[in-house]
């Protein structure tokens, strides 16, 4: 857990300690335009995925923008009580929830705010059912469609006009509609980006053309990531997309050069031991690894050559030098993971503190 003194407003980035979660909210503002300006007179909206920075406040500023459904997503019921006790008024959680306790907990939350929830069995839908109904509260239920992640979904679409059916006969939740989720490595070109979407899409879109032929309105098809956004956004039926990554942003997505780099890891170099190599003071404990070694910021020359738990091995090459107390910022490779590592976002402007963000939801893992 990285827990370090919370600096004070105008506090100058080269005076925190480190390491330190930094945002730079001029980025963190124009990535949030960037959608705002994207969904302000499309059908479709964004609801973001707030697996992404864990952070009520920052969900909020990212609905007042603009652009979005008005709520976001979550990945367990731990991070959507987080949002819903931080005021966002309406939470999808996008993974099935099973057990009596969590499903206890989720129908609790139903009575505060717009709740849904994945579903895809109707195994799971009646036990969401009993709950709902024994509470009292109306669950919104979206079936989840497998379209190629080969994790959680239903695999036919008569597996899924029958779960929609099974859903809207039960007491206690209704059928709000259809969702997927899809993973691509990096794919620059966007003209492969809207082949492979309208692809990867055209599965849920068909289940939802069979559910509403089977007599049933479907008021929510759910789909779509940042790689994505503006691929589903074009596809007549979507209503939301997921999109999460693009917020933060991370080196996987550094084709999708719109967004800008908003989350950095501040480091300081603690030693030089020998030429061409330097050590910080940032290691995996502070910066996630999950889909390769961060990036250096703005410091051509200076990569990232070895981690271990808390320092960085720094190799130099054409000319680039680094000396003790140095500053360098790291861009991750992925955030989801990084995130939940620490209890706060230092959000910088100008080069000085503006704003201190608790990340409420880190660690939340059930």
């Amino acid at each position: 857990m990285i827990d370090s003194q919370t600096p004070l407003p105008g506090t100058p980035m080269q005076d925190l300690d480190t390491p330190c979660l930094v945002i730079d909210l001029d980025a963190l503002d124009r990535n949030m335009d960037v959608i705002a300006d994207y969904y302000r007179d499309r059908p479709s909206k964004l609801r973001g995925h707030s697996k992404n920075h864990k952070t009520p406040a920052i969900a909020l500023r990212q609905i007042r923008r603009g652009g979005t459904i008005g709520g976001v997503c979550a990945a367990k019921v731990a991070e959507a009580e987080v949002m819903v006790h931080g005021g966002v008024p309406s939470v999808f959680i996008t993974s099935e929830v099973v057990g009596d306790l969590k499903i206890s907990r989720l129908c609790s939350l139903a009575g505060q705010a717009e709740v849904m929830v994945a579903c895809d069995s109707p195994d799971n839908a009646r036990a969401l059912s009993r709950e709902a109904a024994a509470q009292g509260v109306d669950l919104g239920v979206v079936i989840e469609v497998e379209t190629g992640l080969k994790r959680c979904g239903v695999q036919e679409i008569t597996q899924g006009v029958a779960l929609a059916h099974e859903i809207a006969s039960l007491p206690g939740v209704s059928f709000r509609g259809i969702m997927s989720h899809q993973v691509i490595s990096a794919m620059p070109d966007r003209e492969d980006r809207v082949t492979e979407g309208n692809r990867v899409i055209k599965g849920v879109i068909d289940l939802k053309d069979a559910i509403v032929d089977s007599g049933l309105p479907v008021e929510i098809v759910s789909t779509g990531e940042t790689w994505s956004y503006d691929v589903a956004g074009e596809i007549p039926g979507v209503t939301e997309i997921q999109g999460g990554s693009y917020l933060l942003m991370e080196t996987h997505y550094d084709y999708m050069t719109e967004f800008s780099y908003a989350a950095k890891v501040l480091t300081t170099v603690i030693s030089t031991p020998r030429p061409g190599i330097a050590i910080g003071d940032a290691g995996t404990r502070a910066v996630s690894t999950l889909r390769g070694m961060p990036e250096v910021d703005g410091r051509p020359g200076v990569t990232v050559e070895a981690m271990d738990g808390d320092h960085a091995v720094f190799k130099l090459s054409d000319g680039a030098t680094l000396n003790v107390g140095d500053r360098l910022l790291l861009i991750p490779s992925q955030q989801d993971a990084m995130v939940s590592r620490w209890d706060r976002f230092v959000g910088l402007r100008d080069g000085k503190v503006e704003a201190v963000w608790d990340i409420q939801a880190r660690g939340c893992h059930n």
